[in-house]
């Protein structure tokens, strides 16, 4: 076990300081959710009331496609040189490459999330008053169970010639229930607080998909390789 999360953090160190040098994918993410944030400021009145009713859904909105932007290039950046190759036959267990792919694609997105979502707030003038804490919880469920699919999926549809169309048409359909739990949830953190009770419940089912599909994705990985 040690070797194995010795080996993931190797991985992760290399494909975190890869994108510190190019700045390719999260700049890349960055100017994608900067974009959709600004056009809907100058598309909804921010005075308004109601347009509070669509800061959870974009919130999720921006996570899961910039998202996805990341998760098309972590495995095709791999077959330059043959990389990916180099990695299956190294002496290291499969799912440590899984695990290491997971984590650097996870603290990507946690670093768009803490600039774009302030952003969102400020030009949409919203004031937190939900449970900062709870919604820290929600933001990281739904975003283990996205990214922990949506790198497994990643290197499924990374050999096909159109892994960038491939990827979205097969990940969509088995995160919705996870996406569906992480925007009810936000909802009920910042707008609709007297309804605290079923937040749990919500929080219950992120959690439990995340457990599943992680131990799933971790252990069936290395068969998703020899594809």
């Amino acid at each position: 076990m040690r070797a194995l999360i010795k080996a993931a953090l190797a991985i992760t160190w290399k494909d975190l300081y890869a994108e510190w040098k190019t700045k390719q994918v999260f700049s890349t993410m960055l100017i994608f959710s900067g974009l959709v944030i600004v056009t809907f400021s100058f598309a909804f009145d921010p005075t308004n009331n109601t347009v509070r009713a669509v800061i959870p859904g974009m919130i999720w909105v921006i996570t899961i496609f910039a998202g996805i932007l990341g998760l098309n290039r972590s495995f095709i950046s791999e077959q330059y040189n043959d990389s990916l190759h180099g990695l299956i036959v190294s002496p290291i267990d499969p799912s440590s490459i899984y695990l290491g792919k997971f984590l650097s694609n996870f603290i990507i997105v946690l670093f768009v999330q803490m600039i774009t979502i302030p952003l969102l707030f400020i030009l949409f003038d919203y004031k937190m008053n939900g449970n900062l804490l709870l919604f820290l919880i929600v933001l990281f469920l739904g975003s283990v169970g996205f990214i922990c699919v949506g790198t497994f999926l990643a290197a499924l549809s990374a050999n096909s010639r159109s892994s960038e169309m491939l990827l979205p048409i097969i990940l969509f359909p088995v995160i919705s229930p996870i996406v569906i739990a992480a925007v009810q949830s936000t909802r009920i953190i910042l707008i609709q607080v007297e309804e605290i009770e079923s937040l749990f419940s919500w929080i219950s089912l992120m959690a439990g998909y995340d457990l599943l599909f992680f131990v799933f994705c971790f252990f069936l990985f290395e068969f998703i390789l020899e594809v």
